[in-house]
């Protein structure tokens, strides 16, 4: 089988490999689509949150089909349509699907059943290896209480989490805002759903937003892009007892805000990292909305291009989400 292999920092393959071979407890899985993540990078580049051994197979945004099951796998029959989770537990520790064990970025790959979830019919292969992000962006709107169609929600940061939690509160039925400075991203975001997108670099962006909510601020802001720019105005895009749900990633920077806005303003905060618990909620969600999350899905490459693929997804105003396919 083909599979992509990171040997070592900033050395990528693809190689014919043998097909895995699955324990009692475990299913083999013939992969359909896996999205590039920016974490990816993260792995490629040596820099990856946990520790990380080389070689791996990287790829946690995935669909595919069960190709064979071992005998004491339950709950699922060859041929089910398939997705899983990236947290998942073996009974050594917690890993990281992708990272510190093997994922799909692979022709078959195997798992665990209790990682998995069925897909419906509705939910076709390449928007279902969106899943994995969309879990995300569901997960920051669910944790900072929800919204509605008698809400508004900015986003700020138009990137594949952003753009998902964007079309969260697009399917929850909320007016939604989109702020991204790259036009491809606010295109998607318009495509999406949303009502009206902003260009942060372009003129005084709080103005603006006061005046897209008649002077009162969005009911819920996602801060999705982790900029300190964007973080460092995110208190004074919100309403008075307002909510904000942090989300993207700045570890390890100090930045100025005024901290003082959240006490003086009545502002609930709230801090988000991947979708614990959320998984069967938001496939229900796609399932039932019908949202068309193909806008985010710019560039699809098969399995033998990946190392292209890879090259593409480096392009930031170029694509949003680049996906490997497999041919079954």
């Amino acid at each position: 089988m083909k599979s992509v292999v990171f040997e070592a920092p900033k050395q990528p393959v693809v190689k014919e490999l043998p097909r895995p071979e699955i324990g009692e407890n475990e299913v083999l899985i013939e992969m359909a689509a896996v999205g590039i993540c920016h974490s990816d990078y993260e792995l490629l580049d040596g820099r990856y949150i946990i520790p990380i051994s080389y070689p791996v197979t990287p790829g946690h945004e995935w669909s595919g089909r069960i190709a064979a099951l071992g005998k004491s796998a339950h709950g699922f029959e060859i041929g089910d349509r398939v997705t899983g989770e990236c947290v998942v537990e073996l009974p050594d520790a917690l890993h990281h699907f992708g990272f510190s064990l093997d994922g799909a970025y692979s022709q078959y790959f195997k798992a665990r059943p209790e990682w998995l979830h069925k897909l419906p019919d509705a939910v076709d292969n390449l928007t279902a290896s969106l899943i994995e992000p969309f879990t995300c962006g569901y997960y920051a709107i669910k944790k900072a209480g929800g919204t509605d169609a008698s809400q508004t929600v900015v986003v700020s940061g138009g990137g594949t989490i952003g753009l998902m939690a964007a079309a969260a509160a697009i399917g929850s039925g909320a007016r939604t805002i989109v702020i991204d400075p790259i036009a491809r991203r606010r295109d998607a975001a318009m495509k999406l759903g949303a009502e009206m997108t902003f260009d942060p670099t372009d003129g005084d962006l709080i103005a603006k937003v006061m005046a897209a909510t008649d002077g009162v601020g969005a009911d819920l802001v996602v801060e999705a892009s982790g900029h300190d720019a964007s973080l460092g105005v995110v208190f004074d895009l919100v309403r008075e007892e307002g909510r904000i749900a942090m989300v993207g990633i700045n570890i390890g920077r100090a930045i100025t805000a005024q901290l003082g806005k959240i006490q003086s303003r009545n502002l609930t905060i709230v801090g988000c990292i991947g979708s614990p618990g959320v998984w069967p909620d938001a496939i229900k969600f796609l399932e039932r909305t019908k949202l068309d999350l193909s806008p985010i899905r710019t560039h699809v490459f098969p399995l033998e291009n990946a190392l292209e693929a890879l090259e593409q997804g480096r392009r930031a105003d170029e694509c949003i989400k680049v996906t490997i396919t497999n041919k079954f």
